[in-house]
């Protein structure tokens, strides 16, 4: 009998016998397994997740308030599909008047085949007129009892709210199971360099550059209360915009105009900022 049978007529006979009422022991026997070599060790790290999803809460792994992409129930279905599309996601929360007031859930697949069958609605019909119901669990709940009730109801996506009943983030469902195989990552996504100078009236940074390494760079000066609280170029950018920039948002600073490009990762977070001297875009404007 092979290593791997050994391993698991030993396994059948403990839960036989004990029936592992005692998490404790069966994770020793996991560990017992990966010493020996029968289990790989990734695997061994994945069956633990497994237990610690248990005592994980919902809060612990949302993607956070000030991160949600969102629409006004109000907008066109064209605004609608622009949006999805630039962002990368293909399910938004929909909202009335702010995110404590999320109305629904606008899939793109419904937008788009809207647009599709009845090409008049891209601007008479509202992205409000083609929500589906928003599914809303509180921040502590157990990630673990979560997952099985999104596989049970075949729901991908819930809105976090905080214990005044307000919206405090959004969880996936890969959300929890990255939890346990660990982070899922885009094959296109690429470490770039902090600062890659294309000319010397433009570079591509990341996103991540830390503000004060943007001034030191670009040898520029933001006032105070621009980078207040702010701890990355990524992070000066939603804070001017006063939401998650996606591809195409742009803000002007200290003489330069900085334009989110590509997304990166699971969550399509921006990853890279064109940042262009503006009174280099001025001198192409009079040339043309």
């Amino acid at each position: 009998m092979s290593r791997l049978g050994e391993f698991k007529e030993s396994l059948r006979a403990k839960v036989l016998r004990r029936g592992f009422s005692n998490e404790k022991d069966l994770r020793s026997l996991v560990d017992q397994a990966s010493e020996r070599g029968i289990v790989e060790d990734s695997e061994a790290e994945m069956i633990h997740s497994v237990f610690e999803l248990g005592d994980t809460l919902v809060r612990e792994l949302m993607v956070p308030r000030t991160d949600i992409v969102w629409i006004e129930a109000n907008r066109t279905l064209r605004q609608g599909l622009s949006l999805t599309l630039r962002s990368g996601f293909t399910r938004i929360p929909v909202i009335d008047e702010n995110l404590d007031s999320i109305v629904g859930i606008a899939y793109v697949k419904d937008l788009a085949r809207r647009v599709h069958e009845h090409h008049e609605a891209e601007q008479s019909e509202t992205v409000g007129e083609h929500i589906r119901p928003a599914t809303f669990v509180p921040e502590n709940k157990p990630a673990s009892e979560l997952l099985k009730e999104m596989q049970r109801n075949r729901i991908h996506m819930a809105i976090v709210v905080d214990e005044y009943g307000g919206t405090a983030g959004l969880i996936t469902i890969e959300d929890i199971i990255e939890e346990i195989v660990g982070e899922i990552a885009d094959e296109y996504d690429q470490e770039m360099a902090e600062i890659e100078w294309i000319d010397e009236a433009s570079a591509r940074i990341s996103a991540r550059l830390n503000v004060e390494d943007f001034e030191d760079a670009f040898k520029i000066e933001l006032e105070e209360d621009v980078k207040e609280d702010v701890d990355s170029v990524g992070g000066l950018l939603a804070k001017e915009l006063g939401r998650v920039p996606i591809p195409g948002s742009t803000i002007d600073v200290a003489g330069w105009r900085l334009t989110a490009e590509r997304p990166v990762g699971r969550r399509h977070r921006i990853g890279a900022v064109l940042a262009t001297r503006i009174a280099h875009i001025a001198d192409e404007s009079s040339t043309q």
